[in-house]
């Protein structure tokens, strides 16, 4: 990201030095330490935590996704063939009904 060669660094060093002074240079020094340290701790726990995450999501995109799999990879049994129907028969003491048709008169 910041491409800072040896160079710089040494001439961002020295201008600190000259104008912070010996003194207050070491102190500067050591809350800059410790706050890079805590820079560095947040994304190290946040990279911690969005790994969990993804992996959490992960594990429950395979376990909604393992029945479906389930069932599409089954193989599906074979269908039997209904048996025909009985013809109706009509209640004992009733006459069957017949429907007859008659066609429609032409013009």
């Amino acid at each position: 990201m910041f491409e800072v060669g040896f160079t710089e660094i040494i001439l961002i060093l020295g201008i600190a030095l000259l104008v912070l002074g010996p003194e207050r240079l070491p102190k500067l020094a050591g809350h800059v330490g410790r706050w890079v340290g805590r820079a560095r701790a947040m994304a190290r726990q946040f990279r911690e935590q969005l790994d969990e995450e993804v992996r959490l999501g992960d594990m429950e995109q395979r376990r909604t996704r393992t029945p479906a799999a389930a069932a599409a990879s089954a193989p599906a049994e074979p269908a039997t063939p209904a048996a025909p129907a009985a013809p109706a028969t009509p209640a004992a003491g009733q006459e069957p009904v017949t429907e007859t048709v008659t066609p429609a008169p032409k013009e």
